[in-house]
């Protein structure tokens, strides 16, 4: 058997603060509400003059600003404030398996780890352990980068997927702890549920999680002998830029004549994270939606009836077509207006792969080409070209698709079944595949860990 540093896993010195009130100090990660600066002024208001997790990250909204600069040097200082004025309290080698209730009555299991960069990469059709689910866009790490690099703490907001249909890992951890005091226990704040941990140290129980971690491993290895161990669900670019400010940092050690041991043993070559299993109830994938503007509708959906091997049929009214979308699992509706007429058309389809992983390449190449539209108001007309947007929700996509110039693409729901097989044979998704539940289910800041010194 193997143990599980040979699968890019290690026991983490998890930092947590040694009076911990979990409303004020653990808050949602920095990549939500990128457009609702209210959401983090409330923030701020909650958390108050109280140690909180909301003074060691950047929110995203902010990613841009001119402050940025004075806002990152302000994270920096109070880094250091926390760790040398008693905030935190003794670190505890350990993993940590959580619950967290949301507020939409679902229970998310976790297990939080730490990863070795190594054997994680992010660029298409990789075979290490750890891969990425969505295109990474490279522009988006170098912003990123400023933050992480010479930070004092990490915090994770990055939760990895595994493939684990038996519930060995996340929920076994579960089972060998739950009978313990919990680590920590509370209410999130803003809408953010409550969640409760427990401390995995004991070397039995660490066996015990190794074990399991070996089990899926064997189920989850190819015929050329790569495991495909996790895939990443959220936090994708904060994943990738962990892996470049690692990659950066690993040439200036060398170059200094840094020994094996050394690089192995450093904290910047590891990144925290949450392990889910896909198969969690209480895990939702959400597909998100297309709304194209200024285009032949009728023009696009034969095209992709084409390429894709459908069949094209016109149902009654936007509540039938819906349904039709939400009961299978690869078939398309699309609503628009055509000479002052509402249409509502179902594609079918015999895709057995992930949906959006074979529509949205065809969507490309169908934009690549297709002329600009044109848009006459009052007698004047305009040519336009044609826009492409990604829309949470079938009651917005559907109410978009009433107006003119627009046609709405309802995608079916996300097939667990076939997540890992879609990546690991096609590579990671199209942008704006999949969401894993609402914003406020998103993952909260909690634990830390020291990185650079």
């Amino acid at each position: 058997m193997k143990n599980i540093e040979e699968f890019g896993l290690r026991i983490p010195e998890i930092l947590l603060p040694a009076e911990i009130d979990l409303s004020t100090w653990s808050v949602i990660a920095c990549d939500q509400y990128t457009q609702d600066k209210d959401y983090w002024k409330k923030a701020e208001e909650t958390a108050g003059s109280k140690p909180s997790t909301l003074n060691l990250i950047l929110p995203e909204v902010y990613l841009n600003s001119p402050d940025k600069p004075e806002r990152i040097k302000k994270i920096r200082k109070t880094m250091g404030d926390y760790l040398q004025n008693g905030v935190f309290a003794p670190a505890k080698k350990c993993l940590v398996y959580l619950e967290r209730k949301t507020a939409f009555g679902r229970t998310r299991k976790g297990l939080v780890a730490q990863i070795d960069l190594e054997t994680y990469e992010w660029k298409p059709f990789s075979k290490a352990n750890i891969r990425a689910t969505e295109a990474t866009i490279v522009d988006r790490i170098p912003p990123r980068k400023e933050i992480r690099k010479g930070a004092q703490l990490e915090l994770p907001h990055i939760m990895l997927l595994v493939n684990d249909k038996d519930g060995l890992l996340v929920e076994g951890s579960g089972e060998l702890v739950k009978k313990n005091a919990p680590l920590y226990n509370g209410d999130l704040m803003n809408n953010g549920g409550s969640i409760t941990g427990w401390e995995i140290s004991s070397e039995a129980d660490i066996a015990k999680v190794t074990e399991a971690i070996n089990k899926i491993a064997e189920k989850n290895t190819a015929a050329d002998g790569s495991v495909f161990l996790f895939a990443v669900g959220d936090g994708n670019h904060s994943l990738a830029t962990a892996k470049a400010v690692w990659d950066e940092y690993k040439e200036e050690l060398k170059a200094k004549g840094a020994s094996e041991e050394e690089l192995l043993n450093c904290p910047v070559r590891y990144a925290l994270i949450e392990i889910v299993n896909i198969y969690d109830k209480g895990l939702t994938f959400e597909p998100i939606h297309r709304v194209i503007f200024n285009i032949d509708s009728e023009a696009l959906i034969k095209q992709l009836a084409e390429k894709l091997g459908g069949t094209i049929s016109e149902v009654t009214g936007k509540a039938e077509l819906e349904a039709a979308v939400k009961n299978s699992w690869a078939d398309f509706g699309f609503d628009f207006v055509k000479d002052g007429v509402q249409k509502y058309i179902l594609l079918k389809t015999g895709i057995k792969e992930l949906a959006v992983a074979r529509l949205q390449p065809e969507i490309d190449e169908f934009l690549k080409t297709a002329p600009a539209g044109h848009v006459c108001k009052d007698g004047v007309c305009q040519t336009v070209k044609p826009e492409i947007d990604y829309i949470h929700g079938t009651e917005e996509v559907l109410k978009l698709g009433e107006q003119q110039n627009a046609t709405g693409i309802l995608l079916p729901p996300i097939a667990k079944d076939s997540f890992f097989e879609t990546i690991n044979g096609r590579g990671p998704l199209p942008r704006k595949s999949f969401s894993m539940g609402e914003a406020d289910e998103k993952r909260f800041y909690l634990e830390c860990r020291k990185l650079f010194s």
